[in-house]
């Protein structure tokens, strides 16, 4: 079969950086081809390149067997190329038909922007995906990351796209929408849609991708039929090494309980919650999305107050009215967001570090830059933060390394109760070993941890307890012995009680 998009050849360099050489690439009508590397590998480069966000240094771009030159974005999509970025690039106080059809509206023969084709354009679109229940009058603004996603894959089609780039398109979905998303993209596939599929989960990739292509530092490594290659082959590719344990499940020693929580309740996703966590101890919580999670987590570090329950630490009655009061009880959180919630972005290193520490590192009233910078130096090494500074901006650092500078803004302060909200989530297969194996030291350092997680192979690999939450109660609780991904898969949707249940 003739392939649609074929990249031979394809070099590109920035100052300093070789971003990619010589890499080759193709992608056939009617198939899903994942993209597979670490960050930094020159996913991105690549896909800029394709989108003619880039030009590259060398190399050839061929569509349709034509050879081309992409000199901007625009270029691009008059040759049926269409990308989808994680960050969703519509106009939220547009409606859905706006946004779909913004930049090539349908004109009347007076060449005025002929509203009711538009609308009607766009429900036809809708209606091709199988998508029902979307009103095409309503305002981006007010729909969910999955409407607006599907609003994208509409707006694609709306220019005839026959080749689709989906860069991390279920990284903030919920589990319907992640559903919904497989279905449109076999609805696109039986067209002979061509996908470009870029992913950080392994299951994605084995469940939709007809091939897939690995890159590693800028250059290609290979590539395979899905079916003919395993998950280990895949990451070994990925980072160049074999990745015998993923999860770095370290002994330590458990100790007497540090955290107690009883009969909290927050309505209405907190809902007479009880727990124990001891130190050395790693706490696993598992539930899917809109149980609760992290919902407990905020009222634990005072984000949301409890309405009623008891917190106690040591033993000892405590009140969490406000984050300051956790963090002067030893519990740092790391929250789910590290991108608006976790960090300041446009800031440096340095500073990020700190910020969780200035009254600590201030006298008078004024920051001590030196002590800033010392404690700023030592959590990079402690932590192995990838930067060429301290000063580096944190918004140009990879993904698993911003959550790194997360983690060292609350271990400056030395907590004894650490909560991590999803501490792996957009991050890559290499860099999850390094937050894996990051956890797993600071349990045996003595640390309590409570990691909340959507990921069940990470909470098997990681926890010595696993709590379960639906509908924002704990109902069941497993040993790290007992727990398989079956059960608790079973208690996190099942109405019955399988064993581990908590009565």
């Amino acid at each position: 079969m003739d392939s649609i998009l074929r990249l031979e050849g394809i070099s590109k360099s920035f100052p300093g950086v070789k971003a990619l050489e010589d890499v080759h690439f193709d992608l056939q009508p009617g198939e899903v081809h994942a993209l597979l590397g670490e960050n930094g590998a020159g996913k991105s480069t690549l896909i800029k390149i394709v989108s003619g966000v880039y030009r590259p240094d060398s190399g050839t771009i061929r569509v349709a067997d034509k050879e081309v030159i992409f000199n901007n974005p625009r270029e691009s999509q008059q040759r049926g190329i269409a990308t989808i970025y994680q960050e969703l690039s519509l106009y939220p106080e547009l409606t859905v038909a706006e946004n779909i059809f913004i930049g090539h509206a349908p004109r009347n023969r007076f060449r005025m922007i002929d509203w009711g084709a538009m609308e009607r354009r766009s429900r036809e679109i809708l209606a091709s995906l199988e998508i029902h229940d979307l009103d095409v009058t309503r305002k981006i603004g007010g729909l969910t990351v999955g409407n607006r996603q599907r609003v994208e894959i509409a707006k694609a089609l709306s220019q005839d796209a026959k080749i689709l780039i989906m860069d991390e398109p279920t990284a903030s979905l919920s589990e319907a929408d992640v559903q919904r998303l497989f279905e449109i993209v076999g609805l696109l596939r039986e067209r002979g849609v061509g996908i470009i599929y870029i992913s950080h989960r392994m299951e994605e990739v084995f469940k939709l991708a007809d091939r897939v292509t690995v890159l590693r530092d800028g250059h290609y490594v290979d590539t395979r039929k899905v079916a003919d290659v395993t998950e280990p082959q895949l990451i070994q590719m990925m980072v160049g090494r074999t990745i015998d344990q993923l999860f770095p499940k370290l002994p330590a020693e458990i100790g007497e309980p540090i955290l107690e929580v009883r009969h909290l309740h927050r309505a209405p996703m907190t809902r007479d919650v009880s727990f124990t966590l001891r130190r050395g101890e790693i706490v696993g919580m598992a539930g899917l999305v809109g149980s609760g999670r992290s919902e407990v987590a905020q009222v634990i570090f005072g984000i949301t107050p409890a309405e009623s329950g008891e917190i106690l630490i040591d033993g000892q009655p405590v009140k969490a009215r406000h984050p300051e009061d956790s963090m002067r009880l030893g519990v740092a959180y790391v929250p789910e967001d590290r991108g608006t919630q976790g960090l300041i972005r446009p800031m440096p290193i340095r500073e990020n570090v700190s910020l969780a520490s200035l009254r600590m590192l201030s006298r008078a009233s004024f920051i001590d830059f030196g002590r800033e910078r010392r404690l700023a130096v030592e959590m990079v090494n402690k932590l192995g933060i990838r930067a060429y500074s301290i000063d580096q901006i944190v918004n140009k650092l990879s993904g698993g390394n911003q959550q790194k500078v997360v983690i060292s803004k609350w271990l400056s302060r030395e907590p004894r109760i650490l909560i991590v909200d999803e501490p792996t989530r957009g991050i890559d297969v290499g860099a999850k070993a390094e937050i894996h194996r990051l956890i797993s030291e600071l349990a045996q350092r003595g640390l309590a941890i409570l990691m909340i997680s959507s990921e069940l192979p990470e909470i098997l690999g990681m926890s010595d307890r696993i709590l379960v939450m639906r509908e924002g109660r704990i109902v069941a609780e497993f040993s790290r012995e007992e727990a398989t991904q079956e059960v608790i898969a079973h208690a996190m949707m099942s109405q019955t009680q399988p064993a581990g249940v908590v009565q």
